[in-house]
């Protein structure tokens, strides 16, 4: 593959902007894929922006805006990353692209390839949500359910992959892959320009999405987009946070077990430890972590001041904000812009969870009126 960057690639892109089309094929120069290379035909990115100042308000910030990449094609952002994936894979003439995930990269991978044609083989741990599976097998992908947690099912992928001509779309081992993640962020500072919030807040799992944010903020900052990169909030569940430790305790990344709601954070052994803490350092951001029940408050609290519906992992980033000013890591002050990364259908059950269930009632006009008073 002709894999070519072009010279001053940020600035050239930037003036090459006009009348592009609203996806994040506007930003190819920035992107590592042959000059002739065929895309996905489905529209990724140019997901939309909000203000939210009901949420700032629950949040404890000035200003809050809140990006839905819940709204792409397969429901999160990991789209991003996979039409990337699948499009290298078609240029190179693999047989099959292949991928380990908790949920949504598996989805994305399995929506992407057959939206080109190509054979996809998905493994996922057992606890993945029924929702994302059913995602896979619609799509037709082959699916391996490991009973095992994530970590030993990213090894699983590995090691099998290694032994086939096969495309490996997993992040960590796969560089190209966070390349399609840092559009999210492009996009953000070209939409926001100079009204783009001094911070930006993402969940955090495998690592991967977080680097990716950061590299493209810095990116748009090289191209003239933004004045300066906004400093990052990164996110984790207090029961999957080895991230958390390593960033503020400086120990190892890994943790010997994970319990949280949010099944796309639930990693022990983050596979992109060392640029998901080199970035946020690099931007003098941060690193926090919230537990479960800050999770599905912010998933009630976000979709209802917002309209809005994340599903755990989206909704982790928000709860990390009001944390963050509970603890006074963030002033009352700043601007924030809150990532949405996936959508809140993806996992129903625990959405329900959250929330209070519906009031039954007889077929009666007086049975309402009684459940009323």
């Amino acid at each position: 593959m002709d894999v070519r960057f072009v010279d001053n690639a940020p600035r050239e892109m930037a003036s090459r902007l006009q009348g592009r089309s609203f996806d994040h094929w506007r930003y190819r120069e920035l992107l590592p894929l042959p000059f002739d290379a065929l895309l996905p035909p489905l529209s990724v990115g140019w997901t939309p922006i909000h203000e939210a100042p009901r949420l700032a308000a629950w949040l404890g910030v000035r200003r809050a805006v809140v990006q839905d990449d819940g709204r792409n094609p397969s429901g999160s952002l990991k789209d991003r990353a996979s039409s990337v994936g699948v499009a290298l894979a078609v240029a190179a003439g693999s047989e099959r692209i292949v991928c380990a995930s908790t949920g949504n990269a598996a989805s994305s991978t399995a929506c992407m390839a057959a939206s080109m044609g190509l054979p996809a083989t998905i493994f996922v741990p057992k606890r993945a949500p029924d929702p994302k599976i059913a995602q896979l097998r619609v799509f037709g992908a082959q699916v391996f359910r490991v009973d095992a947690d994530y970590d030993r099912t990213w090894d699983l992928c590995a090691e099998v992959a290694s032994t086939r001509p096969w495309f490996n779309r997993n992040c960590a081992v796969n560089p190209y892959l966070v390349e399609g993640k840092k559009t999210v962020a492009l996009e953000l500072a070209e939409r926001l320009g100079d009204a783009m919030p001094e911070w930006v807040a993402v969940s955090v799992g495998d690592g991967c999405t977080v680097a990716g944010v950061v590299k493209g903020l810095e990116q748009a900052c090289e191209a003239g987009l933004i004045a300066t990169v906004p400093r990052v909030l990164a996110v984790q569940a207090a029961g999957a946070s080895p991230l958390v430790r390593a960033f503020h305790e400086g120990v190892e990344p890994v943790v010997s077990s994970v319990s949280t709601v949010a099944d796309s954070l639930a990693v022990g052994h983050p596979r992109n430890a060392k640029k998901a803490l080199d970035s946020v350092r690099r931007v003098n951001g941060t690193y926090v972590a919230v537990s479960d029940a800050e999770i599905l408050d912010a998933l009630r609290e976000s979709a209802e001041r917002t309209g809005v519906f994340a599903e755990p992992a989206g909704a982790t980033a928000a709860a990390g904000v009001r944390r963050a000013v509970e603890d006074g890591v963030l002033d009352p002050s700043v601007s924030i812009a809150v990532i949405i990364t996936g959508n809140g259908l993806k996992d129903p059950q625990t959405a329900l969870s959250a929330v209070t269930g519906p009031i039954d009632v007889r077929p009666t006009v007086a049975s309402v009126l009684a459940a009323l008073d």
